[in-house]
């Protein structure tokens, strides 16, 4: 079955890292990336742009209406996401509490249906 693994945390704590310690998260995904892929499970992921690009559409009275940015105001904000083939739930958890970001934000763990 497929999970997605959606990153949710507050984008100022990144804009407000240090250098160094930026690059050492990054190097944390890198190697938390390498895992996934090596145990077979990764299908796919990317990190998205910052909130304020984020454009949305809602129909109102049949017709389509687009705003700037995202949906709700939120305390924290999708950063990212991978997408995991596990045997079962447990199993996408278990990826779900190794990725560097549970530390700074929330990791929501939800199966895709086809």
């Amino acid at each position: 079955m497929e999970y997605l693994i959606l990153i949710y945390a507050d984008e100022s704590r990144y804009e407000s890292m240090a250098e160094g310690q930026m690059a050492s998260l990054m190097a944390d995904f890198a190697s938390y990336t390498q895992a996934l892929d090596a145990a077979g499970v990764l299908r796919g992921g990317a990190e998205l742009a910052p909130v304020a690009s984020a454009t949305c559409v809602r129909v109102q009275n049949g017709k389509p209406v687009v705003t700037d940015g995202p949906f709700a105001e939120t305390k924290e904000q999708l950063g990212g996401y991978y997408l995991l083939a596990c045997a079962n739930l447990d199993e996408a958890l278990a990826w779900a509490g190794r990725c560097p970001a549970a530390n700074l934000g929330t990791i929501e763990v939800r199966p895709v249906t086809a």
